[in-house]
């Protein structure tokens, strides 16, 4: 798989002995998804799934965009239903299925450079989507506990209670918490901007007043030590003085929450979970949870209202004389 290399673009050619393979137009298709405004985490994602299909096919004899089939792509498809993950677990229809739509839309591409004269992508179907509930949820005294475990008398330890602050509080990802502008905060207004989100959509997200305080105590006492000439405009910075780099954000979270001794498997997509199921719990409505979270789909959203019910099961059977 590609790694992501810091300064590089996603959109840059992959090497390839042969200009006109699979494999070398790659880079150029990239290039036209990021013209069409894709996000760096999007194209870097799609890069790795086009690099496996083109490696794949190459160890067949499928090396160029003519030797593409209909046979070709419903034997990928197979293999990808049957591909193990690094710890053995199969891939999860949704996995497959985000893998096989960057193969469609790689042949429709293929088809409108000309390089391409049928589709072979056209029949394939997607695999049936699953409903996955996430594995846990936060209490609110388990949030509280996690909250409050930063040590805020220093640079790093102020600025890591600001992130959890702003995980939680907005329900933001990961990505797009570490791509935060300056220019995106709008306290003062009650807001953030998330810039070219998941899907490359642009959307606001209200941050209540204790993640705000937060924030800015560490805009005026941690960041201003943390900074280097190079930092640019990032919110959040690592020890060095740069953007954080989305495995340090996970283990970052993981680590707070195994000393606050919260056993639950999760970390950063935990607390989205998290804020969006106390949300639900508390009245909200699903179609503000789901503009919150940026939610192309309502059905994506909907995950959160069966673990409502699961919460409304559980006040059922503690409090109704017939439970």
């Amino acid at each position: 798989m590609p790694q992501r290399r810091k300064g590089h673009s996603p959109a840059e050619p992959v090497d390839s002995s042969d200009p006109h393979s699979l494999l070398a137009y790659i880079g150029p298709h990239l290039a036209w998804l990021k013209a069409r405004g894709w996000g760096e985490d999007g194209l870097w994602t799609r890069r790795a799934d086009l690099v496996e299909l083109c490696r794949w096919c190459a160890d067949r004899g499928v090396e160029r965009p003519g030797d593409l089939s209909r046979v070709v792509l419903d034997l990928y498809q197979r293999y990808l239903s049957q591909r193990p993950k690094a710890d053995g677990s199969p891939l999860s229809p949704q996995t497959q299925g985000k893998k096989l739509m960057a193969v469609v839309r790689y042949c429709r591409w293929l088809i409108r450079e000309r390089l391409l004269a049928v589709d072979p992508s056209a029949e394939l179907e997607m695999p049936r989507r699953q409903l996955r509930l996430p594995k846990a949820v936060l209490t609110l005294d388990e949030m509280e506990r996690i909250l409050a475990l930063p040590d805020v008398s220093t640079p790093l330890g102020l600025r890591n209670r600001a992130i959890l602050e702003t995980l939680y509080s907005t329900a933001m990802r990961r990505s797009e918490l570490r791509k935060l502008h300056l220019d995106d905060l709008q306290l003062n207004r009650g807001v953030i901007f998330i810039r070219q989100g998941k899907g490359a959509k642009d959307r606001f997200v209200p941050v209540g007043e204790r993640a705000t305080a937060w924030i800015t105590k560490y805009l005026r006492e941690s960041r201003p030590q943390l900074e280097t000439p190079a930092s640019g405009r990032v919110v959040f910075l690592s020890a060095n003085g740069d953007q954080i780099a989305p495995a340090y954000l996970t283990e970052l979270v993981a680590t707070i929450m195994k000393l606050a001794g919260i056993e639950k498997t999760g970390s950063c997509h935990l607390l989205r979970h998290t804020a969006a199921t106390l949300m639900l719990e508390g009245g909200a409505d699903i179609r503000f949870i789901q503009q919150m979270l940026g939610h192309a789909d309502i059905s994506t959203t909907q995950i959160y209202t069966h673990v409502n019910r699961e919460h409304l099961k559980k006040i059922y059977d503690k409090h109704h004389p017939r439970a």
